[in-house]
C-alpha cells in the first residue's frame, strides 16, 4: 500500500520514525562500493584534476577561479600545498600552525608569467614527490601537523581528496565545465571522515542543545551514521534526522553551496537541523 506523508498524521509519521531508528542500527547502505586505501583515493583525486588541467585551453588558465587568483594561480596554491604536506610529513614544525592560503600564496603568485605548461609541469612535479615520499611510508596512523589540523596521515590525506576535487569543480566551474563527483570509493572515505568531524564543527559553530543525530547520505559513496552532538550528558537529547545526497554534503562541507541549496529532508526541530548544516560548512579549508 502506497501512503503519502500528507496521508499520515504528525503525531503517527513521528512515532513510526522514532521506532524505525530504535530497530534499525545505522550502517552501510547497498551497493556497496571497493575499499580502497586513503592513499588511494588522494591519488584518484589528482588524477582527476590533473585530467581537467590537460583539457583546458590556454585562455582557459587565466580565468578567475577563487579569490583573487585565477586558474594558474589555483594550480600553483595546490602545488604549494603539496609541498607544505611534504614538509609536514617529514617532521617540519614551521607548516604546522601556518595559514593554509598565506603559506601557500607564494606558490600561487610565481605563475604570473608563466606558461600554463609550466604550471602544469610544476603541478605534476609537486604530486610525483608526493607519491613517492608516500611509498616508503606505511604507517597512515601517525599524526601529522599541517596549517592548524593534527591528523592521521591516513585523514590528512582524505583531506587532500576532498581539497584537489572540490577545487577541481572551482576549475570547471570557472571554464564552464560541468561539475564532477567525487570517484565513488574515495567518496566513501571522504564522507566518513567529514561527518567524524561534523561534531567538533557543530561544538564551534556554537550549537549546543544535545541531539542525537542520525545522518543518512544517499548514492554511492554514502552512508549512516549516528552522532550525538552537544552535551551527550543530557537525559532527554532531541531526536535529529537529515537524509540528503552525498556528494551535496560534500559540496556542503566545501562551503561550495549554501544549506538552502541542499535537498534534505528533516525530521525533527528544522532549527536545529539548519544549524547542523549551517557548521558543516566550517569544515571547508580554501
Amino acid at each position: 500500500m502506497n501512503v503519502s506523508n500528507s496521508a499520515l498524521s504528525p503525531d503517527v509519521r513521528t512515532r513510526v520514525l522514532a521506532a524505525a531508528l530504535e530497530v534499525r542500527a545505522a550502517g552501510q547502505p547497498v551497493p556497496e562500493v571497493p575499499a580502497i586505501t586513503p592513499v588511494e583515493a588522494y591519488r584518484r583525486a589528482a588524477d582527476a584534476l590533473d585530467r581537467t588541467l590537460a583539457a583546458l585551453g590556454a585562455d582557459a588558465w587565466g580565468r578567475p577561479a577563487i579569490r583573487d587568483l585565477d586558474v594558474q594561480g589555483l594550480v600553483g596554491h595546490l602545488a604549494g600545498v603539496e609541498e607544505d604536506v611534504r614538509r609536514a610529513v617529514l617532521g617540519d614544525p614551521a607548516v604546522a600552525d601556518a595559514s593554509h592560503v598565506e603559506s601557500t600564496q607564494a606558490a600561487a603568485e610565481r605563475q604570473a608569467g608563466r606558461s600554463p605548461a609550466q604550471t602544469l609541469s610544476e603541478w605534476r612535479d609537486a604530486t610525483s614527490q608526493t607519491y613517492a615520499l608516500l611509498a616508503g611510508i606505511e604507517d597512515l596512523d601517525r599524526a601529522i601537523a599541517l596549517h592548524g589540523m593534527r591528523l592521521p596521515l591516513g585523514s590528512l590525506l582524505l583531506v587532500r581528496a576532498f581539497e584537489l576535487w572540490v577545487h577541481e569543480n572551482d576549475i570547471r566551474l570557472s571554464t564552464g565545465r560541468p561539475r564532477s563527483a567525487p570517484d565513488p570509493s574515495a567518496l566513501r572515505l571522504m564522507t566518513t571522515l567529514a561527518v567524524r568531524l561534523l561534531p567538533a564543527a557543530v561544538r564551534r559553530s556554537g550549537l549546543l542543545a544535545p541531539a542525537r543525530l542520525r545522518l543518512v547520505l544517499t548514492g554511492h559513496g554514502g552512508g549512516t551514521w549516528d552522532l550525538v552532538l552537544g552535551d551527550d550528558a543530557a537525559a532527554e537529547p532531541a531526536r535529529l534526522s537529515i537524509v540528503t545526497d552525498a556528494v551535496g554534503f560534500c559540496r556542503l562541507a566545501a562551503d561550495r553551496i549554501g544549506p538552502a541549496d541542499l535537498a534534505a529532508h528533516v525530521t525533527g526541530s528544522q532549527e536545529m537541523a539548519a544549524g547542523v548544516l549551517a557548521a558543516t560548512t566550517a569544515l571547508a579549508l580554501d
